[in-house]
């Protein structure tokens, strides 16, 4: 059976709210959620808080059901970019994010969405999907995203809200597979409150809407989150990775000097 993730319940001041969504997200088969922190910077200087405690929100986390193992609560940061400035905060090195399990950037230029792809330090980079996209998406920069593992993701609240932003969501996301072919994708809720969440299933059938498969969609809410979250606990603990791929017999003969060749011969 697949551990399903929500990467996006929204943070607020009532702690009775966000417990509620914990709940329900418990109650509706979600092994693992993240409590989002959004950040839209004013001013060129903003400092980025800390992160709210599990501890603050339960002494022993809700049950998931149909599981005998606690929900697992993480923490996410998520910086709503409009000027390079903003984007000063998200560099490996700040201890700010740090702090943080997942590292998101909302960016609201294509000059700002590239960047993201290609250079900023994150693991997800979200789509806009309340209003039309204010640019094209393009090949090379979401191919760039996709090589570091950065996943893109798209949230389904909005498009159960209303029917305008249901249709911008849908358009949005349709005009990203065409280009990604749906690789690296995950859906979340962005929920505000208990009532705006939805089950896996539910979630994973509206992924088609969105121009996924059903394997993609099912992932989008499962393996790929799982993924964007070792993204975060490598980006916080290594400054690389360093693999072995073995060599096949055919490679070998072509690496091989053209004078041992000869000799042989």
């Amino acid at each position: 059976m697949a551990a399903f993730v929500d990467l996006n319940l929204t943070n607020c001041k009532d702690v009775k709210k966000l417990q509620s969504m914990i709940e329900m997200a418990a109650h509706l088969g979600y092994s693992t959620v993240a409590v989002n922190h959004v950040y839209e910077f004013e001013s060129k200087k903003m400092e980025i808080g800390k992160p709210i405690s599990t501890k603050e929100l339960f002494s022993t986390p809700p049950t998931v059901q149909g599981k005998c193992r606690p929900i697992k609560i993480l923490t996410r940061l998520t910086i709503i970019a409009s000027d390079p400035s903003h984007c000063n905060v998200l560099r490996s090195t700040s201890p700010s994010t740090r702090l943080y399990d997942i590292v998101a950037v909302f960016p609201k230029t294509e000059k700002l969405f590239h960047a993201a792809c290609t250079s900023i330090d994150v693991d997800l980079i979200c789509i806009n999907v309340t209003e039309k996209s204010p640019f094209f998406f393009r090949r090379p920069p979401i191919n760039a995203a996709i090589q570091r593992g950065i996943f893109f993701e798209l949230v389904y609240t909005p498009a159960i809200k209303d029917s305008t932003l249901r249709r911008y969501t849908i358009s949005n996301a349709l005009s990203l597979m065409q280009v990604c072919k749906g690789k690296n994708i995950i859906i979340s809720s962005g929920a505000e409150r208990a009532l705006e969440m939805r089950g896996p299933y539910d979630i994973a059938t509206l992924g088609l809407l969105f121009g996924l498969t059903e394997g993609i969609a099912k992932a989008a809410i499962s393996t790929n989150c799982r993924s964007a979250v070792l993204h975060g606990e490598t980006r916080k603990t290594a400054f690389g990775v360093v693999y072995t791929v073995k060599k096949t017999c055919l490679e070998e003969e072509e690496a091989e000097p053209v004078c041992k060749k000869a000799k042989k011969s």
